[in-house]
């Protein structure tokens, strides 16, 4: 359901915020989000190096169940169309900024995948988990700007990572006990 709110969000940053400066820096910061391959790469990273192990698995588990709840489930049941396509003409001028998206709307994944990654790296440490969180939002923001995604989508993205990130951490810390009980 497309409501009349978020056409007029989306609308308002389209008509204010526009200008040559952001229009170079929205995409370029979208690109974090894309198919998760920053955040795929930050978490391999961090499972290599033994300090940070658990962090990146909780990275590696939150993805993994984002993926699955955010791309095979719930896109393909809503089936929600992407903005542009309410905004006759604007495809063509979008197209400027980035390379359109051609699976559905609902919920946002970039910001799922972001927000999925930035909890996880939060619920272990806030000092990496705050500046992750920040990257979050700023990809969650460039998916609006770019007329790519409603504010719903980006607010249920950012909802469904959060619990993706808290649950994978979660899972991690029951694993790390369970196996410190088998070790004893």
């Amino acid at each position: 359901m497309i409501t009349q709110l978020d056409l007029a969000i989306l609308d308002w940053i389209r008509h204010t915020l526009h200008c040559g400066f952001l229009d170079f820096l929205m995409p370029l910061i979208t690109l974090f989000g894309e198919d998760g391959i920053f955040w795929i790469a930050m978490a391999l990273i961090l499972t290599a190096i033994p300090k940070t192990r658990k962090i990146g698995f909780g990275m590696v588990l939150a993805l993994a169940l984002d993926y699955l709840l955010c791309n095979l489930l719930i896109k393909p049941l809503v089936a929600r169309p992407r903005p542009w396509t309410h905004r006759p003409g604007l495809e063509e001028e979008l197209k400027l900024l980035v390379k359109l998206p051609t699976d559905y709307s609902f919920p946002s994944g970039h910001t799922a995948a972001s927000f999925a990654s930035a909890s996880a790296i939060f619920f272990r440490t806030r000092k990496w988990g705050v500046p992750a969180l920040i990257l979050a939002a700023l990809i969650g923001l460039s998916r609006l700007y770019l007329y790519v995604h409603f504010p719903t989508d980006v607010l249920c993205g950012a909802l469904l990572g959060i619990l993706c990130g808290f649950a994978a951490v979660w899972m991690v810390r029951q694993l790390r006990q369970d196996r410190n009980l088998q070790e004893s």
